[in-house]
């Protein structure tokens, strides 16, 4: 079985109480059940182990293309079910079957250059037309299954969201905010104490730049006025001593 999830726990420090916690990680790369997870016993059973052997808030970090629907299932009704909060941060892509398992969060964030993608589900199928036909019923409802976690996360209408997975709907850090898929943009973890004020002001001002232009120009003329008074002076000394001389 090759897994598509890793655990980490990181220590966090109360800087008021100055208490310490764990907090649970959990990596999501790649494709969602590369090795099928369906009639499977062992690797959901697994998963779930291995989420419910902590307690505490939990954040999921997703880059993941996408995969299969019933182990995206599975894993967003484990999260959901999850005693604790559950953050889910996109840090790069989270594409199909991933999108689902991305709803799962009390609160998704996604990077400024992270991409979530819906569209309908797809399979293989082989037979006669009673066949396709049952195939074709059976990829309806999983649609609708799909659209359930959709609705609840973002609170667009079914018929919206049918028709952004009908056209394959990619959506960078904003269109996934203005549609409720996400809520919030991943910032800069940097202290404000941390932060240097500029003494100066980073406005771009035209008429700055224009009086430092003339400042310079002019304290050049100055410079070049002084050594035109210089040479100036020279010159009359010399002719004065000159007149001295011929006296």
């Amino acid at each position: 079985m090759k897994k598509f999830w890793n655990w980490k726990n990181k220590t966090i420090t109360n800087q008021e109480t100055e208490t310490q916690s764990q907090e649970r990680i959990l990596f999501l790369n790649g494709t969602i059940a590369e090795e099928s997870w369906f009639d499977d016993e062992v690797t959901p059973s697994l998963f779930k182990d291995e989420l419910n052997s902590g307690e505490g808030d939990i954040t999921v970090w997703i880059n993941s293309p996408g995969g299969d629907c019933i182990a995206a299932a599975q894993i967003y009704n484990m999260l959901m079910d999850y005693k604790g909060n559950v953050t889910v941060k996109i840090d790069g892509i989270a594409a199909s079957a991933a999108s689902v398992i991305a709803m799962a969060g009390n609160k998704v964030i996604v990077s400024p250059v992270s991409m979530i993608m819906i569209h309908n589900p797809a399979t293989i199928a082989a037979g006669d037309t009673a066949e396709m036909q049952k195939a074709i019923a059976m990829l309806d409802e999983v649609k609708e299954s799909i659209i359930n976690a959709y609705e609840i996360k973002t609170g667009l209408s079914r018929a919206r969201l049918s028709h952004l997975m009908d056209a394959e709907t990619w959506m960078d850090a904003n269109s996934a905010i203005e549609l409720g898929f996400a809520d919030e943009i991943m910032q800069r973890n940097i202290e404000e104490d941390e932060l240097e004020v500029p003494n100066v002001s980073m406005t771009f001002s035209r008429a700055s730049v224009t009086n430092s232009l003339i400042e310079k120009m002019a304290e050049k003329c100055k410079i070049a006025q002084k050594a035109k008074n210089e040479i100036a002076s020279d010159s009359l000394l010399e002719r004065l001593e000159l007149i001295r001389n011929w006296r």
